[in-house]
């Protein structure tokens, strides 16, 4: 795992952007983290990595799940509200959004066994005010 400390939302940011250079379609990204810990801001990083505008970002708590257009298509999906993640996650088509794109997954470890594999699992910790630690996972 590495681990990367950030100082500042936007260098949590450009975190997700530097991810953002590796990816392909068919990639998954698990976010994991608490309330606040940058999840958001790191997706904003991965969407201007992928050519997506990043103003187009925010939780999709509420909507589950949100598609940002780019060089690669970014879907965005938020399990924290659903009441049985692994079953609404299978029901939202993410199968047919790898396929076309790639897929984040905030509040990851609410359906730990119904996220493809293989994916990239990134930790965000709260180290501070403004600081986070992450520790991205290698695919698998």
């Amino acid at each position: 795992m590495n681990a990367i400390d950030t100082d500042s939302p936007q260098a949590t940011q450009t975190a997700g952007k530097q991810l953002a250079a590796m990816l392909s379609v068919g990639d998954c990204i698990a976010l994991i983290g608490e309330l606040g810990a940058g999840k958001t801001t790191f997706v904003r990083g991965l969407a201007d990595g992928l050519g997506c505008d990043v103003q187009l970002v925010s939780s999709p708590t509420y909507v589950l799940c949100q598609e940002y257009p780019g060089r690669l298509p970014l879907f965005h999906v938020d399990l924290y509200r659903m009441g049985n993640a692994a079953s609404e996650l299978a029901d939202l088509g993410i199968e047919d959004m790898l396929a076309e794109g790639v897929v984040v997954i905030e509040w990851a470890d609410r359906a730990t066994d119904a996220i493809p594999q293989p994916h990239r699992t990134v930790h965000l910790i709260h180290t501070g005010e403004t600081s986070r630690r992450l520790s991205i996972g290698k695919p698998g």
